[in-house]
């Protein structure tokens, strides 16, 4: 007996369905996975000195090497006015530590330490593979030990602090799992959980919401999450700020503005409704990781005093 032709059809446009889900999928994956990288030049190295030395600071290259054998690298940036604290700034996805420049000065002027590394997989730092916090966690921990134990009586800081933006605001509060001897962080433009985010992907090149990605292209997702785990041995679902932040007696400060068209809001609204502990900030006007250049002044006076109280 034949099968109706719209029944045909039905089958056939299941199964391409599939398939492109499956494809999509695949490519999802490696991609999120291999984001761009972007090394730092010659010149912009030394724009970046430059900088420092405008400000009257001590600028060193450090690295460490981490437990799976991968060299970090990172700018060290030591004021004349040494406060005795330190912050520990962290760039987003496909960016490096000099994006995250224009908050190092805002840190500098006021005598902090700062230390600017490049994330696992991006900028000059090695490995290959970006987990958006599975091993970042475990870096920054390990560029907290730095800066609690690498330095003589007199640089030692009393207090260190954590400041991420996007990705490595997410992978900063994944790192509060670890114990570092944060004594405050502010995350600006984390995501809430790595599937929340995803959903929010695929629904954002419709101008949709996560509805997109929670029902028509679901197979799309779990599809990437299940090459993850099955080629890379990397569970996504463990991706969880949230989580993370639900563990940890760290004072936590979120930022996010309101018109955010990367990471919407909702992430760090869904943070803070399951950990009343934190502070939420949302910025009027803002878009991804926009408080700084939005509202300049109250983001200065908002993430000092943050800090400054923490130690009290």
């Amino acid at each position: 007996m034949s099968i109706p032709r719209p029944a045909r059809y039905a089958l056939f446009a299941l199964l391409l369905y599939l398939t492109l889900c499956t494809v999509g999928g695949i490519y999802l994956a490696d991609g999120v996975l291999h984001p761009p990288r972007r090394p730092i030049s010659v010149e912009e190295s030394i724009a970046a000195q430059d900088i420092a030395k405008n400000l009257d600071t001590n600028f060193v290259d450090e690295s460490i090497s981490t437990p799976d054998a991968v060299t970090l690298r990172a700018w060290l940036v030591i004021p004349r006015h040494y406060n005795h604290d330190a912050v520990l700034l962290l760039h987003g996805v496909g960016d490096n530590r000099l994006g995250m420049m224009g908050y190092a000065q805002l840190f500098l002027a006021q005598g902090y330490m700062v230390l600017l590394p490049d994330a696992r997989a991006q900028g000059t730092s090695g490995g290959e593979l970006a987990t958006y916090g599975l091993l970042e966690r475990n870096d920054i921990r390990q560029w907290v030990d730095f800066l609690d134990n690498e330095f003589e009586p007199r640089l030692h800081p009393r207090c260190i602090y954590g400041f991420g933006e996007s990705m490595g605001a997410a992978e900063l509060l994944q790192s509060l799992e670890t114990r570092p001897h944060f004594c405050a962080v502010v995350a600006e433009s984390s995501f809430a959980t790595f599937r929340e985010i995803a959903y929010d992907r695929m629904g954002q090149p419709f101008h949709a919401g996560p509805w997109v990605g929670r029902t028509i292209l679901r197979p799309l997702v779990e599809i990437a999450f299940l090459r993850a785990r099955w080629k890379y041995h990397l569970d996504m679902q463990e991706v969880s700020p949230v989580d993370s932040v639900r563990m940890t007696n760290v004072p936590v400060l979120l930022i996010h503005g309101q018109i955010d068209s990367n990471i919407p809001l909702r992430h760090s609204r869904m943070i803070h409704a399951k950990c009343p502990r934190t502070q939420l900030w949302e910025v009027p006007g803002a878009d991804h990781c926009g408080a700084l250049s939005t509202a300049p002044k109250e983001f200065e006076n908002r993430v000092l005093l943050w800090y400054q109280n923490a130690r009290l």
